[in-house]
This record gives C-alpha cells, sequence and structure tokens, in this order.
C-alpha cells in the first residue's frame, strides 16, 4: 500500500524511525510491516516531513516535520518537538485511511493519507480468575470506576519531552502469553462473559522478574494495589505517548522520578485479575490503545 499527498512536491524517503531488536519466543517479522515514507517539501521551506505510507492499527505512528509547521490529526493539534518529532496513535479497530494535516509557515497545507492494514483479532477464552474481578458487585465496581478514572486523568499529559524517539527495548524477556486486540471472553461459573480486547501484551515470565524500562520517561502513576490491575505504574514519554506496567509484586519507582532506558522500575507479579505471573505491557497515545509489540523488532 502506498499513502499519497493530496498536494503538490510530495516524493518517497525513508522511514523516520526505527525500532530495536527483541529476542522472544512466539515473535515473528510478520509483525513489524514494511513500510515506505512519503516524504513531502513543505513550500517556502528547506525541511521535509516525512510520514510512513501504510500502518497496521493499533501502531504508534511517529514521524517528522519542519519544526515550524503545524500539524493536526484526528482533531488535535500536534505537539511539534524542537527537531520536528510528531507521533500519533492508530486505533485498534481503525479503518482508515488516516488523514494528517500539515500546514507550513506559509499557509500551505497538505492532506497526508496514509494506509491502515487491518489485522484478525482471535477470540481468547480465560478462565480461572476470581469471578469479583469479571462481575464485581455494586461496592467493587465503584471502586474500579474511581481507579481507571486516575489513570485516565494521568494518560492526559502532553509533555514536550521527547523520550517516545527512543528504539524501544523489551521491559523483560520471556514467552509472549497475550496479544494486543484479541477479544476476550472470561468463564465465569461455566458462562461466558465477554470483556473489552486486551489492551496490552502479556510476557509470561517469573514471579519478582526486574522490569526495566523501555524507554525514558516520567513516572505519572505508581499504585501497588488496584482491584483489577494490581500493582500498577504509568511511564509517561512524552508528547502523550505511555507505558503501563500492571499486576506488579513490586513497585521501585515513585510519581515524579524520572526514569532512563532499562532502569529497573518493579517486579513482576500476579496482582489484581490475573491468572499466574506475567508483565502486562500496554501503551497509549492519549486515549487511544496501541500495540507495544509494533515498536519492537524481531530477532534476527
Amino acid at each position: 500500500m502506498t499513502a499519497r499527498s493530496v498536494s503538490r512536491g510530495s516524493g518517497f524517503g525513508r522511514d523516520a524511525f526505527r525500532g530495536v531488536r527483541g529476542k522472544h519466543r512466539g515473535f515473528r517479522r510478520s509483525h513489524i510491516p514494511h513500510c515506505a515514507s512519503i516524504l513531502l517539501v513543505l513550500a517556502g521551506t528547506s525541511a521535509a516531513a516525512e510520514f510512513p505510507t501504510s500502518v497496521q492499527q493499533g501502531s504508534l505512528v511517529r514521524a517528522t516535520v519542519d519544526p515550524h509547521a503545524k500539524v493536526r490529526y484526528a482533531d488535535r493539534d500536534l505537539r511539534i518537538g524542537p527537531h520536528g518529532e510528531v507521533v500519533f496513535g492508530i486505533g485498534r479497530d481503525e479503518a482508515g485511511p488516516a488523514h494528517v494535516d500539515v500546514r507550513s509557515r506559509d499557509g500551505t497545507h497538505r492532506d497526508v493519507v496514509i494506509e491502515v492494514t487491518p489485522r484478525d483479532w482471535p477470540v481468547e477464552r480465560i478462565e480461572g480468575v476470581p469471578p469479583k474481578t469479571v462481575e464485581p458487585p455494586p461496592d467493587i465496581a465503584e471502586r474500579i470506576k474511581r481507579e481507571q478514572a486516575r489513570v485516565v486523568a494521568a494518560r492526559a499529559r502532553d509533555d514536550a519531552r521527547a523520550d517516545f524517539t527512543q528504539a524501544f527495548a523489551w521491559p523483560v524477556d520471556g514467552r509472549i502469553s497475550g496479544r494486543f486486540g484479541n477479544q476476550r471472553i472470561y468463564v465465569v461459573d461455566g458462562k461466558d462473559v465477554p470483556k473489552s480486547p486486551h489492551s496490552g501484551m502479556d510476557i509470561a515470565v517469573p514471579q519478582g522478574t526486574p522490569v526495566k524500562a523501555p524507554a525514558a520517561g516520567i513516572v505519572t502513576f505508581a499504585e501497588p494495589d488496584l482491584y483489577l490491575t494490581g500493582g500498577t505504574i504509568l511511564l509517561d514519554h512524552g508528547h502523550g505517548v505511555s507505558s503501563n506496567f500492571l499486576h506488579l509484586s513490586r513497585l521501585d519507582v515513585k510519581v515524579g522520578e524520572r526514569i532512563e532506558q532499562g532502569q529497573t522500575i518493579g517486579a513482576v507479579g500476579m496482582t489484581g485479575r490475573a491468572t499466574g505471573p506475567h508483565l502486562h505491557w500496554g501503551m497509549n497515545w492519549f486515549d487511544v490503545r496501541v500495540d507495544p509489540l509494533l515498536l519492537l523488532e524481531p530477532a534476527r
């Protein structure tokens, strides 16, 4: 597939950002799409804007533009870094194509059109979780609502930091036991209870395994005992991009702390709604959930 710019002066260039190598079972090269990028020469400037020509559903799209340009996507003005860094998320159910409006200093604007590749979303049936975590009574449901509101508020942060431009690394080394986007059905007392699609990637590793920051950021949320997600950390990477780490048995960081890539932030557990020890790693662009796996390069 190709992207197109509804304007003059478009051409093609290389990808703006690349991932890092991951050594994990069950991780195939097909998880990473082969993308060229579209190069837009902005009128009145010597700078160029680079966007991928196509992306998969659930992608975090990282691009570069003229630092003096204005960029808008999904009714939001995107923050532009000092070197022209911009980022936005493509949701799990986004049909595409995605339209990005790039406006140069002289007012000329381009409609960058990025094709969105659909993905298959298998159904997962999950047994063995406590029934109250699937169909909570009213008092527990109210607690869950309050806790989730705090998490949503933390995700609204829009810092100027551009830590998201780093090549993301695996937070733990293990088997992928749950994939982003899969439809989940919990089996409770012999009946099926459909729930929301899986919001991140589960990696099965032993209890107590250290969890390393996949990229640098600021801790915006750190709580040891949320009802559904147990030990929970949010790490903000700037421009609305954040990682969340769930079901932790130990938290080694506090809110406001600056974390560097590779720094230990906690330990794997099975707190909250979990059937065994694993790390749930999720990522968001504000309220849009994206797939961390698409930021990682397969083992060679």
